[in-house]
């Protein structure tokens, strides 16, 4: 009986809430009408480079021309002039130049800070600035520290009972990482050396991946969407693969075990199996960077299609297309969420099985 009177309640605020959007929406289509053409423009393709790159200023929203954007530190160093420390705010959303310095809007400069000297020409100073992504760097490593530091007190405190709260959730990540990757592609004997190495590159990525998924400041920076970072990774998997490399597995590199005419006289295996030594990290560097920039690229399409739709067709098609583009961009925030646990256990695995491959030693 209680449903019953409850259905045509919930019908008819279903049909007052659908009137009111209706109403709203006419309105602002009479109203961005009624503005000059000029003010519909938009580049789509600007804004998705922009909603995915490296930036010097972390940029909320537009009104109109007014761009709102919380300004970050500018540290440069010139061979001209010194060095230089000041707000990004100074450039005026890169409208303006400051001390000689600007931001370059076009040629092979573009995005870079640069700094016109007094004959005309163009100089690049070192620039050291926190950008974006920086801060989001910095902004993981703190929450990373927070978290195990805490977890490691917890784990003294609580020493022979069962874990609980924030250990409780890391605790089978980290047992994970050990019996499910290290174990298997290092050996029982000599996996402990790497742990240290592996559990901060796992939770590093995945922490830098969560917190990219959150569309709200200080989060949100595109941190493992960005291939200095990555290469980075890759570089500290690379060294350690090449310092801990015994002598079966330098000799599979230079002498391996192949027929005498694939290495006289044109050493074709020493060579492809030398080339595998820097692809290794090359397509770990790779696969990182372009799946999590790919899933940043797709949620900023289908936001860019809302205005794409209002700015050529009229605010009435761009209304009918947001709740699509919103829904859309919902689910493959759903499925990066996957993509960051995915990234983080890839990476880790593949570290591992190169570090495995290192150590491993002749089979008779």
């Amino acid at each position: 009986m209680i449903a019953d009177v409850n259905k045509p309640i919930l019908g008819r605020a279903w049909l007052k809430s659908t009137l009111i959007t209706l109403f709203f929406l006419l309105s602002a289509t009479y109203i961005v009408r009624a503005e000059d053409d000029s003010h519909l423009k938009f580049d789509a393709g600007k804004y998705v480079l922009e909603e995915v790159s490296d930036n010097h200023e972390w940029h909320i929203l537009d009104i109109g021309d007014k761009h709102i954007s919380v300004p970050l530190p500018i540290i440069l160093y010139s061979e001209h002039s010194g060095f230089h420390v000041f707000m990004s705010s100074r450039f005026h959303h890169g409208t303006e130049s400051y001390k000689g310095f600007e931001m370059a809007h076009e040629g092979e400069n573009e995005g870079k800070i640069i700094e016109k000297l007094s004959d005309e020409s163009v100089y690049i100073p070192w620039d050291f600035s926190i950008t974006k992504v920086v801060v989001g760097l910095l902004l993981s490593v703190i929450l990373l520290l927070w978290v195990f530091l805490k977890i490691a007190k917890m784990m003294k405190e609580r020493e022979g009972k069962a874990p609980t709260g924030i250990q409780n959730a890391i605790e089978p990540a980290i047992t994970f990482v050990r019996d499910d990757i290290a174990v298997p592609c290092i050996g029982e004997n000599k996996y402990e050396k790497f742990m240290p190495y592996l559990l901060t590159v796992f939770f590093f990525i995945l922490f830098n991946n969560i917190i990219g998924l959150i569309p709200i400041i200080p989060f949100g920076a595109n941190v493992t969407g960005n291939i200095s970072i990555t290469f980075c990774l890759a570089a500290f998997t690379f060294v350690i693969v090449t310092l801990n490399g015994n002598k079966h597995y330098w000799k599979e590199i230079y002498n391996p075990d192949v027929p005498w005419w694939m290495k006289f006289p044109i050493p074709l295996m020493p060579l492809i199996e030398l080339m595998g030594v820097f692809i290794k990290p090359v397509v770990l560097m790779i696969r990182l960077f372009a799946n999590i920039l790919a899933g940043h690229m797709v949620i900023a399409v289908f936001v860019a299609l809302i205005f794409v739709f209002t700015s050529t067709m009229g605010v009435e098609y761009g209304a009918m297309v947001s709740p699509v583009s919103v829904a859309l961009s919902v689910f493959i925030k759903i499925l990066d969420i996957l993509v960051a646990f995915i990234q983080a256990f890839v990476f880790t695995l593949l570290s591992a099985l190169y570090i495995g491959m290192a150590k491993s030693e002749e089979h008779h």
